[in-house]
C-alpha cells in the first residue's frame, strides 16, 4: 500500500491550528476502529476522522493525536471502556430518516399480514436516532393493529444516538412522514415544545433499545428473529467482516426469516445462507 498523504504535515498543527495528524495517526485510528467496530475506513476519510476526533481531544485536553491514542490504548477499567465507547461514537455515521427506502415497508406490511396472529420478533440493527425503529412500529400498527404481538429489538453501537431514539422526540417537519401518519402516530408539542412531535406510547411499547456491537464474539439476543432490518451497515465492513456478521446473523434468525438490506448492499457471495427474495430483501436459507 502506498503511503497516505498527511492532511497536514506531520510536524505541524491541524486545520484549526491545534493538532498534527499524519499518516501514522490515521493508520492507527483505522486499525483501532476496525478492531472495535468492524468499520473499514478508506483513505478519503482522513478529514472526517480529524474533524470528529479533534473535538474529543479538545474536551479531554490532549495536545496531540498520538497522546490521545496512547492514553486510549493504555487505559484500563470502567473509564477505559467509557472512552472506547466515545471513540466509537465519534467515528460512526448516522444517516437516517422515517420510511427511508420506503419500498421495504410495503413488503414488510405484506409479510406481517401474512403472519397475523403469530408472536413476531423483529431486529432493527443500526437503529440510530430512532426513525427506522419507529417506522417499523408504525408499519406494525397499521398492518396488525395497536395490540399486535410484535417485539422490535433495536440496537446500535453508538450510545448517544440510542439515547435520542429512546426519547422519541423529533422536529415537526421531520422528513418521510405524511400528514396522516403525523396525526395517527405522534403527539404535537405546545408552548415551549412547539415545533416538536413525540411518538405515541402505543408505538413506544413495541420497541426496546439496546447497545450492541456486531463484532461481539457472542451474541446474546434472545429468541431467534422472524425479520431483520440491517440496512446500510455492511457497506462499512470489508468482505471478510461482512461474511462473519452474516453467518452470525443467520444463526440468530428463524428458518425462512427475512433480512432487509440497504440499496447498495449485495449478498450474492453468501447465497449458501441467504437467497434473494425481493429488491434488497433476502430469505434465510
Amino acid at each position: 500500500m502506498s503511503a497516505l498523504p498527511s492532511i497536514v504535515p506531520a510536524d505541524s498543527q491541524g486545520p484549526e491550528g491545534e493538532f498534527s495528524f499524519g499518516p501514522a495517526d490515521f493508520e492507527r485510528v483505522r486499525k483501532l476502529i476496525h478492531q472495535r467496530a468492524g468499520i473499514s475506513l478508506h483513505a478519503g476519510k482522513q478529514a472526517m476522522v480529524y474533524s470528529r476526533l479533534s473535538r474529543r481531544l479538545r474536551e479531554l485536553g490532549h495536545g496531540s493525536f498520538g497522546q490521545y491514542l496512547q492514553a486510549l490504548e493504555g487505559a484500563s477499567g470502567a473509564a477505559a471502556n467509557a472512552e472506547w465507547q466515545e471513540f466509537v461514537n465519534c467515528l460512526t455515521t448516522n444517516l437516517t430518516s422515517f420510511f427511508r427506502e420506503d419500498h421495504h415497508f410495503g413488503l414488510l406490511a405484506n409479510e406481517l399480514t401474512a403472519r397475523r396472529g403469530q408472536n413476531l420478533r423483529i431486529w432493527c440493527n443500526a437503529a440510530s436516532t430512532g426513525e427506522e425503529p419507529y417506522s417499523l412500529a408504525m408499519t406494525v400498527v397499521e398492518a396488525l393493529g395497536a395490540n399486535a404481538s410484535v417485539t422490535i429489538f433495536c440496537s446500535d453501537i453508538d450510545t448517544k444516538v440510542l439515547a435520542t431514539a429512546e426519547q422519541g422526540i423529533y422536529a415537526a417537519d421531520a422528513r418521510g412522514l405524511s400528514p396522516e401518519r403525523l396525526r395517527q402516530h405522534f403527539l404535537r408539542g405546545t408552548a415551549s415544545n412547539a415545533g416538536f412531535i413525540r411518538i405515541k406510547p402505543e408505538l413506544q411499547r413495541l420497541v426496546e433499545f439496546h447497545t450492541f456491537n456486531l463484532m461481539n464474539d457472542r451474541w446474546s439476543l434472545g429468541e431467534p428473529f422472524d425479520i431483520v432490518f440491517c440496512r446500510n451497515v455492511m457497506i462499512y465492513f470489508d468482505a471478510p467482516t461482512q461474511r462473519r456478521v452474516l453467518e452470525r446473523m443467520h444463526r440468530a434468525m428463524k428458518p425462512r426469516a427475512l433480512l432487509f438490506a440497504g440499496h447498495s448492499e449485495n449478498f450474492s457471495d453468501s447465497r449458501d445462507i441467504f437467497r434473494l427474495r425481493g429488491k434488497t430483501v433476502y430469505e434465510r436459507v
